[in-house]
């Protein structure tokens, strides 16, 4: 399906190349063939700006799924996300800082990707320091720090969007925050892609912990996993993957609620199993989210958060109603 997806993705679009084509270009950038100098302008959509893009959302797509599973393991809560911490907002506000106000404009290109991960840096550390206590971290504490935290960053980022003049500047903060890959390029594929491996290859290690951390913390204490321990793990770990998506992707939200969810339904609630599907759903489902995003209103583009949820909300809510489906198992 993936596969699948990554091909549609590519070939479907606005600009009216055809399947063949498309195919064709993909076939000659793969192989190193030559193309007629009439195809060139094509050749350029299909494989500098189609191509990275479906990349790129597959990689987001994935990370969100992945770090959804483990948010709700960590917090035990059926309702969590990766945005639950308050990652997502913080790094709104770098985003709007240059966006706005013209932040960091010596790095260029990557002015909009620093400025948003180094925020979400610091959200991160700000919700660390609050919802640590003597007694470590509880899902309790980091669940209301990262949604008060997340409110106060919010009013930041408003405060910001109503003290800037009005035009392309607010429309692309609207954009940003509900999510896009318009920005997607090759040099900002790879570094994503090794955070979101990284960060996979550290929780399918852990699987067997989550479990354990899943069923509470009395539990897992006593199968020999430190609760306080994984907990501070896991939150580093969904926070670098969290920020690091945000930074090229925007928030694109109920990604990491809705898929951890629907693949239990699939495949039980054993993190060894939902961890190894989560992330290849989580792909699919962001590579067609954005081409809807591209083609339902063409050549204009909608956010990929409004595509997210106005098909995800009623397609889980269905599968709520049919699947008997309690959180943590079946």
């Amino acid at each position: 399906m993936l596969l699948v997806s990554l091909l549609c993705g590519v070939a479907l679009g606005d600009a009216g190349i055809g399947w063949t084509e498309a195919f064709r270009f993909l076939r000659a950038g793969l192989t190193g063939g030559t193309l007629p100098a009439s195809d060139a302008s094509e050749y350029l959509i299909v494989w500098e700006i189609r191509l990275p893009r479906v990349v790129l959302g597959a990689v987001v797509g994935a990370g969100l799924a992945a770090v959804g599973v483990a948010v709700q393991a960590m917090v035990r809560n059926a309702l969590a996300d990766p945005f639950v911490l308050g990652i997502s907002s913080g790094a709104a506000v770098g985003a709007n800082a240059v966006i706005l106000l013209g932040a960091f404009a010596g790095l260029g290109v990557w002015a909009l990707s620093a400025s948003a991960f180094l925020s979400a840096l610091l959200a991160m550390v700000l919700v660390y320091a609050v919802a640590r206590s003597p007694y470590g971290f509880t899902p309790l504490r980091l669940i209301l720090t990262g949604t008060a935290l997340a409110f106060g960053f919010q009013a930041i980022t408003t405060v910001m969007v109503f003290g800037a003049a009005r035009g392309e500047a607010a429309r692309s903060v609207m954009m940003w925050i509900l999510g896009s890959l318009g920005g997607a390029t090759w040099t900002k594929v790879p570094l994503v892609a090794l955070v979101v491996v990284a960060g996979w290859i550290w929780l399918r290690i852990r699987a067997e912990a989550l479990n354990a951390l899943s069923v509470g913390d009395e539990t897992a204490a006593a199968l020999g996993v430190d609760p306080g321990r994984l907990r501070r793990e896991l939150f580093f770990v969904t926070a670098a993957v969290t920020g690091t998506v945000v930074a090229v992707s925007g928030a694109i939200g109920f990604v990491g609620l809705m898929v951890p969810h629907v693949v239990r339904m699939l495949v039980g609630a054993d993190h060894r199993r939902v961890l190894a599907v989560a992330p290849l759903v989580g792909a699919v489902l962001l590579v067609w989210a954005d081409v809807l995003s591209r083609v339902l209103l063409a050549p204009a583009e909608l956010p990929i958060g409004v595509i997210t949820a106005v098909v995800g909300v009623p397609a889980f809510l269905l599968l709520m109603r049919r699947g008997g489906y309690a959180f943590g198992g079946r």
